[in-house]
């Protein structure tokens, strides 16, 4: 952007080119990867480095234009893969995250962007009272914890078959995850029971059957007293509570024939015309690069900013990956306690990195690293560009809190898109924007999720699994064009057209997941720990009997 001193190679640029812009020329010293950054402006030690005209690190060494900027863990990550260049012998730059400080003073609240005269709609399923319009129609069995992961997959399965008889039924979907049992505390419990209920209440769900081991911490006595006492509409779902007891057989051939009788109610259910203000929006990332921030994610924010006007709702997630983006976050919010309260969760992920010696820079994976996100600044700036700086933050909330308010929603959660996305889905979304920039092929059981490819190139690799080729931004397509274009698919999708995800058979699901340490009483065993010396584990050839 204009008073950017850095910018992005949209292509490798070998070591030994020339970079001509503004009518000057610069030598290119060694060979910068796609995705990488390089200065365009001569940087004395000290300054800042800028992106989307923010700071992302502060140069330690003398920089022209044309130099590849490097920082030790960049140089570190890519150190050990097979390169066949020559890297720079030492890092130009180091990274700095200030804490965000909030003046109450100079606080401006943001502007919500206006919202449409006008109606427009998609074919959605209404549901009795107050759980909304669905984007499909599924029927659910639900393990309350990790101990009946088996049993409803093989609940699930066993009427696969019976689905021919029923063209309005999108699935009989398990949900199996790795929580609620196993542990002696379950420190994650109120994250847990709020995703359950979040579940068992959404509009893409026309009947689910919850089954336990009454004897887990997590069982659906607690689950039923949990939906009553904190008001989620269950009485609008068919739904109904079952313990395995032992019998795999006969608890079988009981839920099977349950369910069997509620797919004619599930069936019933049929699509109708309603306004985009029932559309609920998730945002999400995962395998970024450094395009999600210059074509992938704005491409996202546009959408959702369409959502947005005419009355829906978007989401967007993800902590520990907005560390450091902090000032534009806070940019366009709607007033002091709700910006204070996203830089408490900020303050509140921080500290639970703390208890296990880890902080926010340690987030970027080899894998961004490689793709251009040196550090967490450049992953979460790139991250914040889902909010379009025209939608103003409307609720902070927390996992997996229901939306119910119409408008733009940032809900706490960790940067793993599986937990965050589960959050997401429990607080209302019926439909998923997914960014990627490596090709992730994350897709919730239950929701249609809209993949955005960020890169031309590695979109025509994967062009079977991705929905959206944002790189076409970057060839050349105006914003304002493929972002028309992809919200025509949001509609055909929300309105039952599947998505690559959907027809390849894609199905993810991690709620977020327990942590053991609570405070730093055991920081001290865990940074003693010996570092694995990356040597396979020996094995023992000799002879069992001896």
């Amino acid at each position: 952007l204009p008073g950017d001193n850095v910018a992005i190679a949209t292509r490798r640029l070998p070591a030994g080119s020339y970079i001509e812009r503004d009518g000057a020329t610069w030598p290119v010293p060694y060979t910068i990867l796609e995705g990488h950054r390089f200065a365009i402006k001569p940087i004395a030690p000290g300054a800042p480095l800028l992106s989307w005209r923010l700071p992302f690190g502060i140069a330690t060494l003398p920089i022209a234009p044309g130099d590849y900027l490097c920082n030790d863990g960049m140089l570190e990550a890519l150190r050990g893969r097979s390169l066949d260049f020559v890297l720079p012998d030492q890092a130009n730059f180091r990274d700095q995250i200030a804490p965000h400080t909030l003046d109450p003073a100079t606080f401006t609240p943001g502007q919500q962007v206006a919202r449409y005269r006008d109606e427009r709609t998609f074919l959605g399923y209404r549901r009795p009272g107050r759980r909304g319009v669905g984007t499909r129609n599924v029927v659910v069995i639900l393990g309350a914890t990790s101990s009946t992961a088996s049993f409803v997959r093989s609940v699930a399965n066993a009427l696969q078959a019976r689905l021919k008889d029923y063209p309005h039924i999108d699935g009989i979907v398990p949900i199996a995850h790795t929580e609620g049992s196993g542990y002696a505390a379950i420190n994650n419990r109120d994250f847990l029971l709020r995703t359950l209920a979040g579940l068992i209440v959404h509009p893409n769900v026309a009947a689910v059957l919850v089954v336990d081991l009454p004897t887990d911490p997590i069982n659906n006595q607690l689950i039923a007293t949990y939906l009553h006492e904190t008001g989620y509409p269950v009485g609008d779902v068919l739904h109904d509570f079952f313990s395995v007891t032992g019998g795999w057989q006969a608890d079988l051939a009981h839920c099977v024939g349950l369910v069997q009788g509620w797919l004619a109610h599930a069936e019933s259910f049929t699509r109708t015309p309603e306004s985009l203000r029932h559309l609920n929006v998730a945002l999400q990332c995962g395998g970024s690069d450094a395009f999600s921030g210059v074509s992938g994610n704005p491409l996202a924010s546009e959408m959702a900013k369409e959502v947005v006007r005419y009355g829906g709702r978007a989401n967007f997630a993800e902590t520990d990956e907005l560390i450091g983006s902090e000032a534009y976050i806070l940019q366009n919010i709607r007033d002091l306690p709700t910006a204070q309260k996203f830089l408490d969760f900020v303050e509140l992920f921080k500290e639970r990195l703390s208890w296990h010696g880890q902080s926010a820079e340690g987030n970027p994976s080899g894998g961004n690293k490689l793709r251009g996100l040196y550090n967490i600044a450049l992953k979460s700036l790139g991250a914040a560009l889902k909010r379009h700086p025209d939608v103003r933050i409307d609720q902070v909330v927390d996992y997996g809190e229901r939306m119910i308010e119409p408008g733009f929603y940032f809900m706490n959660s960790p940067g793993n898109d599986l937990e965050s996305i589960a959050g997401q889905v429990a607080a209302g979304s019926n439909l998923i924007i997914f960014i990627t920039g490596n090709g992730s092929i994350t897709n919730f059981p239950f929701m249609p999720t809209i993949k955005v490819m960020t890169t031309t190139q590695r979109y025509e690799l994967l062009a079977a699994e991705m929905d959206i080729n944002a790189g076409r931004y970057l060839n050349g397509t105006p914003m304002d064009e493929l972002a028309a274009e992809s919200v025509d698919l949001l509609v055909a999708i929300a309105s039952g057209q599947q998505s690559c995800g959907e027809v390849a058979g894609h199905s993810q699901i991690s709620i977020w997941r327990n942590w053991q340490q609570t405070d730093r009483s055991r920081l001290g065993l865990i940074l003693e720990r010996k570092k694995p010396r990356g040597a396979p584990i020996p094995i023992d050839r000799g002879d069992r009997n001896s």
